[in-house]
């Protein structure tokens, strides 16, 4: 038997807002007006500028009319029936008519309904944010933190309830203001932050994530406890598609090549989670924890061949073994469609989290049903099913988590 409905509340690790557009204006100081976002209307439409700059990531930052919860589902499935346009099941509504897109109140009745205890909040615009300024890195860094304080006003890092996690921005562009601004969230109380998986951007060149001189931001993490989450942004990878001929920018919704998905697909959080392991930031920090979320499972498999290899002619490079690591510092939530019962056999089930990317279009319409994606019992056993859909994320949080849980 399929199971859709649980006796007890779930755990989203892969929820997300709209942005409203003074969400990184609200609380910018003035003299960075030009150099960070701003949004611009020409009567007809509304653009995003980043440094001046017209931005596509989101092509439409009023998010309205906005794409209705899970109608992309037979698209990422490969399920389209043989003669339907793949353009028709997009399907959108008025923003209006979904206060809790933007309102945590509203969204907090709708956890209610769709039996989750709490969701891990996450951004929709601001993941193309810090490409769009990598240029300018002082702007980079008061953008997120003047977003950061519109975070915690709208929707609270954590309040009280528990109900919505919301992780703050955090930049290393600017290794001592990235200090500051993790001590910053953490004293308005983030229990996740997130950092894009990509090469850190540099006044000289950029940086692996690993460089010894982001030390202190996860040191000061790993302290307090607080999973670092690597959620699926504009990387800045398509320059390896203009490498081959392609457009070099992101275009949300855009028509694509399909030779842009089989070069980049997933690149970005594979070469992410190489940085940390290969150049040793869980060895220094053995504490710290991160988490892959939307970026799918199957670089797991393609990052295990590599770090095997890596250890093998390096070995003297290594001191601890780099697979293991990865098995015990980094969970994972696989897109629905991915094999579970194959990502459980390689990292265990218990670093395996469960993400919906509701209000997305191309998540699920229903969180619970992810449930369904999961191999059913005597496969997976209902403890196993608990782990994924709860368990496993209270792990990640720190929590002490009873059988129950």
């Amino acid at each position: 038997m399929i199971m859709t409905e649980l006796d007890y509340r779930a755990i989203d690790v892969d929820n997300h807002y709209y942005e409203p557009l003074d969400a990184f204006t609200r609380y910018l100081p003035k003299e960075f007006t030009r150099r960070g976002v701003q949004m611009l209307t020409d009567g007809k439409r509304t653009f995003a500028l980043m440094g001046e700059k017209v931005n596509h990531f989101i092509p439409n930052p009023t998010f309205d009319p906005i794409i209705e919860p899970g109608c992309l589902d037979l698209l990422f499935r490969g399920e389209i029936p043989e003669g339907v346009d793949p353009g028709s099941l997009m399907k959108v509504d008025r923003l209006a008519n979904h206060p809790e897109y933007q309102n945590r109140d509203e969204r907090v009745k709708i956890l209610d309904k769709q039996n989750l205890e709490t969701v891990f909040m996450l951004p929709t615009f601001a993941c193309g944010v810090e490409e769009g300024l990598k240029h300018d890195i002082e702007a980079t860094m008061v953008s997120l933190h003047a977003f950061n304080l519109w975070l915690d006003e709208d929707w609270g890092f954590d309040r009280p309830d528990g109900r919505i996690l919301s992780a703050p921005m955090i930049s290393l562009a600017d290794p001592e203001k990235a200090v500051e601004e993790v001590e910053f969230v953490l004293n308005r109380g983030a229990r996740i932050v997130c950092v894009r998986p990509a090469p850190v951007p540099g006044v000289v060149k950029p940086r692996s994530l690993g460089d010894p001189v982001h030390d202190p931001v996860w040191a000061r993490l790993a302290e307090a406890g607080v999973p670092v989450i690597f959620h699926l942004s504009d990387s800045g990878y398509l320059a390896i598609s203009a490498l081959w001929g392609g457009t070099g920018t992101f275009e949300g919704f855009g028509k694509r090549d399909p030779l842009d998905n089989v070069l980049l697909d997933d690149r970005a959080i594979h070469d992410t989670m190489a940085s940390m392991i290969v150049h040793q930031v869980f060895t220094r920090h053995p504490n710290l924890k991160v988490a892959s979320i939307e970026n799918g499972s199957y670089f797991v498999y393609r990052l295990i061949k590599r770090l095997k290899k890596a250890a093998n002619t390096a070995p003297s490079h290594f001191k601890e073994d780099p697979v293991e690591q990865l098995k015990n510092n980094v969970w994972i939530a696989p897109y629905y469609e991915d094999d579970v019962k194959l990502l459980a056999e390689t990292i265990g089930v218990d670093r395996i989290l469960f993400g919906s990317d509701w209000p997305h279009g191309e998540g699920l319409a229903d969180p619970m049903t992810f449930t369904a994606d999961i191999p059913q019992f005597p496969e997976f056993s209902h403890e196993d099913t608990r782990k994924v859909m709860r368990g496993n994320a209270l792990t990640l949080l720190g929590a002490n988590v009873p059988a129950t849980a």
